[in-house]
């Protein structure tokens, strides 16, 4: 089994490559329950490369430990559009929180030149492609989270930590 890198860094000649990370897959402890997704393939594979961690839920403004949240009816596009909220298990909109987060994590992005994301998957911020549902039942849901969705909307490449390696097999 050979592996092929799906998110290619080649830095050309005076070109600086910076690749936004969600912080809590280099082991801070960032998560809402107060720990993190530490990833030993992201930290040895980056280890070397330019890399600036986020954290779009603090960036926001929300406190670590926090209660957890899903996007209700929708995903992170139709929250960016104004046509549904993010809301935590206990009941409270955090959509103002999660919107703030995003934009500063965009600034970030392009205050720095970042043009790849490696975003934590079903994140109600930063999962790409699926999230969770909005019942806080466990079931997934095609779309993107806040900060996923607003990254692309401006260009950044983005890609979830379970998919930014794929796997050739000979």
């Amino acid at each position: 089994m050979a592996r092929k890198l799906l998110l290619y860094y080649v830095p050309l000649e005076g070109v600086i490559i910076i690749i936004l990370i969600s912080a809590c897959l280099l082991g801070v402890n960032c998560k809402y329950n107060g720990k993190n997704n530490l990833n030993e393939e992201i930290v040895e594979y980056f280890k070397d490369k330019n890399i600036i961690p986020v954290c779009p839920e603090q960036l926001g403004g929300l406190s670590t430990p926090r209660f957890s949240s899903e996007i209700k009816n929708g995903d992170g596009q139709d929250v960016l559009e104004g046509t549904t909220k993010v809301m935590n298990n206990s009941g409270n909109d955090v959509t103002e929180q999660f919107i703030k987060g995003a934009y500063e994590t965009l600034r970030l992005a392009q205050t720095l030149g970042a043009t790849k994301a490696v975003l934590k998957a079903r994140s109600p911020s930063c999962g790409v492609g699926e999230i969770y549902n909005g019942n806080f039942n466990g079931t997934l849901i095609e779309g993107d989270g806040v900060t996923a969705a607003l990254l692309k909307s401006k260009g950044i490449e983005v890609y979830n930590d379970e998919d930014f390696l794929f796997y050739i097999y000979e």
